[in-house]
Parts: C-alpha cells; structure tokens; sequence
C-alpha cells in the first residue's frame, strides 16, 4: 500500500464530505485529527470463519502481547474490527442515510471519513467470549475490567470516553494503540 500524498487525500476527504453532507467545520468543531491511512499493514489476526483484521506492524504485535496477557489471566478477547478504509468508513455512512439515518445521528456513532482512528491501522474494536457484539454493555465484563487495568502497559487507550470532547457516543469497545509516532 503506497500513502496517498496530503494533497490528494484532502481533496478526496473534501469530496467525500460534500457527497454525504458532512458539514465541512465538523472535524475543527469536534477537535477531531485527520487520521492517514498506513504506508504498510500486516494481518493482526484471522477469525476461525477466515476474516482477516489488519494493523500497523507494531500495533499487531503489541496487540497480539496483550491478548496473550489477557489469556493468562483467563481472559478472552475478541478483535472485531480493526484497519478501515475511507472508502469503506463512507460506504458505512452510505448504508446509514439509505436506511433513513440523518448524517448527525451517523456521526454520533461514527466518524466522518478521513478522520476515524480505525484509517490509522491502530485502533481495534474489542469484544470478548461473554460479549461478543459491540454495545455500552461491554464495559460490564471481565474483559473491560481487565482492559481498563492493563491496556495502557501495552500502549492501548480507550479513546472515546463517557461525555469525550470529540462528541461521540460511550465506546468501551473501541481502544486505540498510542506506542508509536505513526501519522495519523
């Protein structure tokens, strides 16, 4: 995967916004970063079902080092999304409106395209083997607890908070590697 320059990833984010009526302002209203896609991913993990997740070298192995952990603490996490593209993060979008979302709902819940963490190759949504789907009940389990109490050994962070400033809703799920100097 060869990085897209600054000059034509801006003027795509642009279009993109345009397209599905993104409020241009959005992103320096909600003090959110422009987030580049990754120069090279590696496979993080594969599903039994064959799925493949991708990640930044570095973000793969530290996470691979604190799933190990979590084992050894019999502690089971499940990584359920990782690396996503722009292209993809508004087809998400796209798929939202068709089914009579409004773009401020859809943007509550996700971020506009170009400025997911998910385009760094760092971040991961995380489930377990009690909680498998994505909800504010993650933060009930044993994983959560553990995650809460461990991440940040291996450079893991929760991002989006209860009341963050970046205006999106509680994600327990969602946690963001923050051990390298990446661009994003």
């Amino acid at each position: 995967m060869i990085a897209e320059p600054l000059d034509d990833y801006l003027p795509r984010i642009h279009w993109i916004f345009v397209e599905l009526g993104i409020p241009e302002e959005l992103p320096s209203a909600r003090g959110l970063e422009l987030c580049r896609e990754p120069t090279e991913l590696v496979v993080a993990e594969t599903t039994p079902q064959g799925r493949e997740f991708y990640l930044t070298a570095v973000a793969a192995a530290d996470w691979q080092a604190l799933k190990r952990a979590a084992a050894e603490d019999g502690i089971v996490l499940l990584m359920v999304s990782a690396f996503r593209s722009v292209d993809y993060q508004a087809d998400i979008i796209r798929r939202k409106l068709e089914k009579g979302q409004t773009i401020d709902e859809i943007l509550r819940v996700l971020a506009p395209p170009g400025y997911s963490e998910h385009h760094s190759g760092r971040a991961i949504d995380i489930g377990s083997d009690d909680c498998p789907e994505l909800g504010e009940q993650f933060e009930n389990t044993r994983a959560f607890r553990w995650l809460a109490s461990n991440a940040q050994r291996f450079q893991f962070f929760l991002s989006f908070p209860r009341d963050n400033r970046f205006g999106y809703v509680y994600e327990p799920w969602h946690w963001c590697y923050r051990g390298d100097s990446g661009n994003y």
